[in-house]
């Protein structure tokens, strides 16, 4: 039943990280910006053929499989729960909800839609999925390093005697 509120949230994410692409295409000119927040934040419609930065531009069709295999992975990691505390499956979830929002895009069309902007660092273009990949990734970095060796240790001795406490 836990899978279920992961996959729903994931789909929410997924669901908002598409809507934001569409509307991006469908009311910003491509390579135009339009203040959202001045000084701060523009909306940008960029076409990233690429990965992180628009590196690896020329390699779309193996992101688009790397990105696949990878969310597999995250789903059977979350669906069998091989990482046990919710927390920690959390961050794969954030994590797979990104891939996954970016592997529509780079399916369908052979490229990501990026529109956020922020002015006040210079910085690459990014859109909803990415943000939710690098939170992801931030707090599974910290559940790793901080909190892995208390929480999976735990939660396993429970599930292993049968006991959940709760």
């Amino acid at each position: 039943m836990q899978f279920l509120y992961y996959a729903l949230f994931a789909a929410g994410i997924v669901a908002v990280d598409q809507l934001s692409k569409y509307f991006t295409v469908a009311y910003i000119p491509l390579y135009t910006d339009i203040s959202f927040i001045p000084g701060v934040l523009n909306l940008t419609y960029v076409q990233n053929s690429g990965a992180a930065f628009s590196s690896f531009d020329q390699y779309t069709m193996i992101l688009a499989i790397v990105s696949l295999v990878v969310s597999i992975l995250l789903i059977l990691t979350i669906a069998f729960k091989w990482v046990r505390h919710p927390f920690g499956r959390f961050t794969l979830m954030l994590i797979l909800a990104g891939a996954v929002g970016n592997l529509i895009d780079r399916f369908f069309m052979g490229y990501v839609t990026d529109m956020i902007q922020e002015l006040f660092v210079r910085f690459a273009v990014f859109n909803v999925a990415d943000i939710f990949v690098v939170t992801g990734a931030i707090l599974l970095v910290i559940y790793v390093l901080f909190f892995w060796d208390r929480c999976e240790r735990v939660h396993g001795k429970r599930e292993i005697r049968g006991k959940r406490k709760k």
